[in-house]
């Protein structure tokens, strides 16, 4: 789940994929959801300071909707293995200029830079004021947005991006909460978390590397060929907040 500009009705099937290459990291995100007016997801992401408005390049996956399928096709089948908790991520004067707008697939994206860029975005698309110093510590965040339609039980097609990381031994996930304009302590999850990563990881294992599964012509760099591929469940009443694991 994630972070949204208004109320939405349902969301549900949130599926993360994160991989750090050198000082990059790669987010592939899905999920189903309905709302009843256009709204948009705003994910936190950890950019290197000063990285500018040009630092996250969205990557097109309309031709991929079967990403996460073809993902969980890589892992031993039967029961999913129960959810631990995951270790949560310690990183924690007005531009007149509008922030860009790009066409990715099916959606209308953009990067915010920093928490004072939002009044840079179109007022429909910014969260309440006051919701990111209520959540935590996010002014060293950047904040990639996705302008979503209105509907109900949507399934959205993959959506993807890399950014320059200031943490690259770490994976992050975008997994804080708000879904209704306020900030609660806690939230349910219904999530599952992919990465690769070359840390050793008690997370279930893939039997094989990721090019017996997934598509490599499609993922545009985002997965690694020969790395193998690891999945957590993560669901229940939990800590609002965004998680990390090592890469």
């Amino acid at each position: 789940m994630c972070c949204f500009s208004g109320p939405v009705e349902e969301v549900s099937g949130t599926k993360i994929f994160g991989r750090v290459d050198g000082g990059w990291q790669y987010i592939v995100y899905e999920m189903s959801f309905s709302a009843a007016e256009e709204v948009a997801m705003v994910l936190p992401i950890p950019v290197t300071p000063g990285s500018g408005e040009q630092a996250v390049r969205f990557i097109n996956f309309e031709d991929y909707p079967d990403f996460f399928d073809d993902l969980d096709a890589l892992f031993p089948r039967g029961e999913a293995p129960a959810a631990a908790a995951l270790s949560l991520g310690d990183l924690m004067s007005t531009p007149a200029q509008v922030l860009e707008v790009q066409e990715v697939g099916a959606f209308e994206a953009s990067f915010v830079p920093t928490i004072a860029d939002f009044v840079r975005l179109d007022p429909r698309f910014r969260l309440p004021e006051g919701i990111w110093s209520e959540l935590g510590d996010y002014q060293y965040f950047g904040f990639a947005v996705f302008k979503l339609a209105a509907g109900r039980s949507q399934h959205v097609h993959p959506m993807a991006f890399s950014f320059p990381t200031r943490d690259p031994k770490t994976v992050f996930f975008p997994t804080v909460h708000v879904h209704d304009g306020k900030v609660h302590a806690e939230a349910e999850f219904n999530h599952q978390l992919y990465c690769q990563a070359d840390a050793a990881l008690t997370w279930q294992e893939s039997e094989g590397v990721a090019s017996r599964g997934v598509d490599m012509a499609k993922v545009q760099g985002v997965v690694s060929i020969e790395g193998k591929c690891f999945r957590r469940f993560l669901y229940g009443l939990r800590d609002n907040a965004d998680h990390c694991r090592a890469a």
